[in-house]
């Protein structure tokens, strides 16, 4: 029965509650209040009104008080390809807990799908079609997929145009067997045999047999740009492809619902639009 004492909890002006009133009697069409000298007391309706509501009120309090005690969820878990936990996932590490101060971030890394059932994984890193949706689970595109040749600057010097990729030898990633193919199909090369050259177990050990010299290597933008930009490592031609499976945030619903999950992949997602924006 004040307006005063509940400006004061509401940490407002008396004037902003009493228009907030006003408001509402508007809405209702009725009076809820007698206003006196110096005091207010409640109407009929308004008795019958505040009755009615209270139950409601009472009910959303006690949740709110019940979500604000319980503990904060401190720890996560992360499944991700070995290549791009080590060239994107761990680089960001330093703001990611700043962001996050004091969340115990378990990272697994793996190259077969996540097993969210027995593993219990909380967010996977998948390569899926754009656009892919899954019953009981929550989709966000993290990273575009772009890729072109890359090499060390000295064998960079000894290629001037794609024709000259045949002297050359093409570094093979085993997990990513078509990149060559397709990139060459992009390129219009079809003179060269996109087989030929080395194979290794992960695009990160391609890209430091590049670094090294040893041949040209196909790599994903998102995943070399601080290579590119430091100049270990060339971009070779204006020629890149857009694969149609970007790398995407994969949560089952029971997770993606959870607001520290919720929050970590929001921040996944911004910081990966910031390496989208910096692709070449």
């Amino acid at each position: 029965m004040s307006f005063n004492q509940a400006a004061e909890e509401l940490n407002v002006t008396p004037g902003a509650v009493s228009r907030q009133i006003q408001s509402l009697e508007h809405y209702l069409g009725k009076p809820l209040f007698h206003r006196h000298h110096k005091r207010i007391e409640l109407t009929a309706v308004g008795r019958q009104y505040y009755a009615e509501i209270s139950t409601s009120l009472e009910k959303i309090a006690a949740a709110s008080n019940r979500i604000r005690s319980e503990p904060r969820r401190d720890k996560i878990s992360i499944c991700a390809y070995p290549t791009f936990a080590i060239r994107w996932l761990i680089p960001h590490w330093p703001a990611l807990y700043k962001a996050f101060p004091g969340l115990d971030i378990q990272l697994t890394t793996s190259l077969n799908p996540a097993d969210f059932e027995q593993a219990g994984f909380d967010i996977s890193i998948q390569v899926l079609p754009d656009g892919e949706t899954k019953k009981g689970f929550v989709i966000d595109k993290l990273l575009d997929v772009i890729t072109y040749p890359v090499c060390s600057p000295e064998l960079a010097d000894r290629v001037s145009g794609p024709q000259d990729l045949e002297a050359v030898t093409l570094l093979h990633e085993s997990p990513r067997p078509t990149d060559w193919p397709r990139w060459l199909k992009t390129a219009g090369i079809t003179t060269l045999n996109p087989n030929q050259g080395l194979n290794f177990e992960s695009n990160d050990m391609a890209l430091h047999a590049a670094r090294e010299g040893l041949g040209v290597a196909i790599a994903i933008d998102a995943l070399v740009q601080s290579e590119v930009r430091s100049g270990h490592l060339v971009r070779l031609f204006d020629v890149s492809r857009r694969s149609r499976f970007p790398f995407q945030l994969v949560s089952p619903a029971r997770s993606a619902n959870d607001p520290t999950v919720r929050a970590l992949r929001a921040w996944l997602v911004a910081e990966g639009e910031k390496s989208n924006r910096a692709s070449q």
